[in-house]
C-alpha cells in the first residue's frame, strides 16, 4: 500500500528536501504541500492522506492550531507529525497534546525520516516516546492533584496506559498481558473515555501531567 503523505512548511526548501527523500521511496507519495496552517488544513481535507508531516511555526494559523483543526474536523484523520528545529520546543509539546503523533527534527538523518513515517502509518504506536516522557516531564506540575479519571481506571486499564505510554501498539500491548488485541482495544477505548481524549497521545500525556506514571 503506498503511504499518501502531506507536506506543511513554510520554507520551500525543506518541503523541497522531504519531497525528493519520501518520493524516493517506492511505498510513498507526497500527494500534496502547504506553506501556511490554513493551507495545511485545505490540503488534507481534500488530498486526505494517511501521514502529515507539520511544522509547528508556520503563517496564519500555527501547526498547533491546524493540527487541532485537523483531528477535530475528519472523520478519519491522518498521523500527524510533527517536524521541529527544537526538541524541547514548547510548541512541540502543545503540538503533541493536541493530538501529534510524535515529532522529528529538522536535523533527522533521511533513513530516520522513512522510517518514522512508516512507524505511524502502519501502527497507532507514538513516534519516539522517550522523547514525548521527557517533554511530558518537563512541563508536568511539580505536585499535581490526580485528576478523578485516574481512581476510576481499572487495574487492567492502568496498566494498558503504562504500556501505551511506552510506546507499544494494541499488538505489543496484547501480547504482554497475554490477552486478545480486541480486549486490548477496548480497554484503549476506555482511557481514552476516562481521560476525556481525543487519542493515545493526548492520555499519555494527560497521564504524565496528573502524576499517574510516577504513581503505583
Amino acid at each position: 500500500m503506498t503511504i499518501r503523505i502531506v507536506l506543511a512548511d513554510d520554507e520551500r526548501m525543506v518541503r523541497t528536501a522531504l519531497r525528493a527523500i519520501l518520493s524516493a521511496e517506492a511505498d510513498m507519495e507526497v500527494v500534496g504541500e502547504a506553506a501556511t496552517g490554513a493551507e495545511a488544513v485545505a490540503v488534507v481535507r481534500d488530498r486526505r492522506p494517511e501521514v502529515v508531516l507539520m511544522d509547528v511555526r508556520m503563517p496564519e494559523i500555527d501547526g498547533i492550531r491546524a493540527t487541532e483543526q485537523i483531528l477535530a474536523t475528519l472523520a478519519d484523520p491522518p498521523r500527524i507529525v510533527v517536524v521541529t528545529t527544537f526538541e524541547n520546543d514548547s510548541y512541540v509539546y502543545d503540538a503533541l497534546r493536541a493530538g501529534a503523533a510524535g515529532f522529528l527534527l529538522k536535523r533527522a538523518e533521511a533513513d530516520a525520516l522513512v522510517q518514522a513515517v512508516r512507524l505511524v502509518s502502519h501502527t497507532d504506536t507514538l513516534l519516539f516516546p522517550s522523547a514525548v516522557r521527557s517533554l511530558a516531564a518537563e512541563h508536568a506540575r511539580a505536585h499535581p492533584a490526580p485528576p478523578p479519571w485516574v481512581a476510576r481506571l481499572t487495574c487492567r486499564e492502568s496498566e494498558v496506559l503504562r504500556l501505551m505510554a511506552q510506546g507499544l501498539t494494541n499488538a505489543e500491548i496484547a501480547r504482554r498481558m497475554d490477552v486478545g488485541p480486541a480486549t486490548v482495544k477496548s480497554h484503549v477505548a476506555a482511557v481514552l473515555a476516562k481521560t476525556g481524549t481525543r487519542d493515545r497521545t493526548q492520555a499519555v500525556i494527560a497521564a504524565y501531567e496528573a502524576g499517574f506514571m510516577n504513581a503505583r
